[in-house]
C-alpha cells in the first residue's frame, strides 16, 4: 500500500508555470535544476510523486514529496541548490593552523624542492609534518584563493643551475612587460 500523500503541489501560477517550462528545457543551468523543474511539471500535471522521480530517473517518491513540500514554501528558488550542500569540515582547529602556518612559511629550495608554493607542493610538505590530505578548502576558507595569486615570488628573478652551480639571473625588463 502507497503512502499517503501529505502535502500536496498548490496550484502553479502561470508565471511559474512559464519559468518551470523555460528552466526545463534550459542547457545551461546545473542538470539538478533542470530535473527538478522536470519534477515539478510532471507532479502539476496531475501525476503522482512516484511517477515524478521515475520521470527524470530517480528511485523514490518520498523525495519529489520533499521538494513538493520545499517548492510549496519556498517557489522557484526551492530548484535551486542550497548553500553548504556537502560534506561539512572535519579537520579540527589544531590542524588548520598547522596547514596555515605550513602556508605561511617560505618555502626551502633543498627541501621542499620549489621556490614558490603551487598547490600540490603545498599539500605534499604538508602531508610530510601532518597526516592531512586536501588542504585547499582550509586555505579557501581562510580566504586564500589559487587563481589571484599563483606565484609568491619576485616577478623577473629566478635563479638557475648551470655547469658551475646556481646564479640569479634578474630580467632587467620586468616592468615593461607587466604593463
Amino acid at each position: 500500500m502507497a503512502r499517503q500523500v501529505r502535502e500536496p503541489l498548490r496550484e502553479l501560477t502561470k508565471d511559474e508555470r512559464q519559468k518551470l517550462q523555460k528552466m526545463a528545457r534550459r542547457r545551461t543551468d546545473t542538470a539538478e535544476v533542470v530535473a527538478r523543474a522536470k519534477i515539478i511539471l510532471v507532479v502539476a500535471g496531475g501525476a503522482n510523486f512516484a511517477a515524478g522521480a521515475r520521470s527524470c530517473d530517480r528511485k523514490s517518491g518520498y523525495g519529489v514529496a520533499k521538494l513538493v513540500a520545499r517548492f510549496n514554501r519556498e517557489g522557484l528558488q526551492a530548484l535551486q541548490t542550497k548553500p553548504g550542500a556537502g560534506h561539512p569540515s572535519r579537520y579540527t582547529l589544531e590542524q588548520r593552523e598547522q596547514v596555515l602556518a605550513e602556508y605561511r612559511r617560505v618555502p626551502d629550495r633543498e627541501v621542499d624542492g620549489t621556490g614558490t608554493w603551487s598547490l600540490t607542493t603545498l599539500q605534499r610538505a604538508v602531508r610530510k609534518r601532518t597526516e592531512l590530505g586536501q588542504i585547499s578548502r582550509i586555505l579557501h576558507d581562510a580566504g586564500h584563493t589559487w587563481q589571484r595569486s599563483r606565484t609568491w615570488c619576485d616577478t623577473g628573478i629566478s635563479i638557475r643551475k648551470g655547469k658551475h652551480g646556481r646564479r640569479v639571473v634578474v630580467d632587467v625588463d620586468t616592468e615593461a612587460k607587466k604593463s
